[in-house]
């Protein structure tokens, strides 16, 4: 079996399947700009559980292709199923970080649930609802931040990639926190090999799709987890609306920790992770 799909639209994504096929399958879904990689210590933890692993790089990310279009929720989302639909995995656990919170809530929403393949889903540090302010989400991140984001991008991307892992993302910018340079390092290695048109269109995405429809047609138990020193997306208009609007969660809020705590805290998320799946 390859280890990539082909899409409707012609676009191969490329996936990791690990451990027995006829294992439950946890399926990873990683954040933006970065790919499978950045779940390698949650899929050899839940391998050793005896799981099956599932990882794919979104379009333009890691090692799929360098696609034009297609940069947005519906196709993230469609691309999932397809890697779901292509290894036929049923009774699946989903789980999303950050803008791959918003594949999942989409996925699951659009493909996962009516196709009956999910069993649970996890938002982990995810983007839903909506990150961007607007009339009807005050509590949003201004329009003008993500101009920023886009504009440093543009300008150089190499170092606007190095600032983010370097400082906000694993919080590493804070007073007293343990930095850690190969975890910047791989980070900046996931970022740098996607593609920088990919990435710019991407934070349209992660911050103007509304997915309040899509947490509100997930039926399935889900848990929402994030840090309340999260300096990429604001927790109070995140975690605490995604418990609001899904009809069976469970939230959890970490005291302290950063939107990259899969990362940093690893020895806390995977056995609650771990414990949600096995409820």
């Amino acid at each position: 079996m390859t280890d990539t799909v082909t899409t409707k639209d012609g676009v191969s994504i490329y996936f990791k399947d690990w451990g027995p096929k006829d294992a439950q399958p946890i399926v990873f879904h990683h954040g933006w700009p970065l790919s499978a990689d950045d779940w390698d210590t949650q899929m050899l933890f839940f391998l050793s559980k005896g799981y099956r692993v599932v990882a794919h790089d979104r379009r333009g990310h890691g090692r799929s292709t360098q696609v034009s279009e297609g940069h947005d929720m519906d196709h993230y989302a469609a691309d999932a199923s397809a890697v779901a639909e292509y290894l036929d995995l049923r009774n699946s656990v989903h789980i999303g970080h950050s803008t791959g919170g918003g594949e999942v809530a989409r996925y699951v929403a659009r493909f996962g649930e009516p196709q009956g393949r999910v069993a649970k889903a996890v938002l982990v540090s995810a983007v839903p609802p909506l990150m961007v302010k607007t009339e009807g989400n005050p509590g949003g991140t201004p329009i003008g931040v993500f101009d920023g984001l886009r504009a440093a991008l543009a300008a150089n991307r190499a170092q606007f990639f190095l600032d983010l892992a370097s400082g906000p993302f694993y919080g590493f910018n804070r007073q007293g926190a343990k930095v850690s340079q190969a975890v910047i390092d791989n980070w900046w290695r996931q970022g740098m090999m996607g593609s920088a048109k990919a990435h710019y269109e991407g934070i349209k995405a992660f911050s103007e799709t509304d997915q309040t429809e899509d947490l509100k047609a997930i039926s399935v138990p889900t848990l929402v987890l994030q840090g309340d020193d999260d300096q990429i997306v604001p927790y109070a208009d995140a975690s605490l609306l995604q418990a609001k609007l899904l009809k069976n969660s469970t939230l959890k809020v970490y005291a302290g920790f950063p939107h990259g705590m899969l990362t940093t805290h690893a020895d806390v998320i995977n056995p609650d992770l771990l414990a949600f799946v096995q409820s």
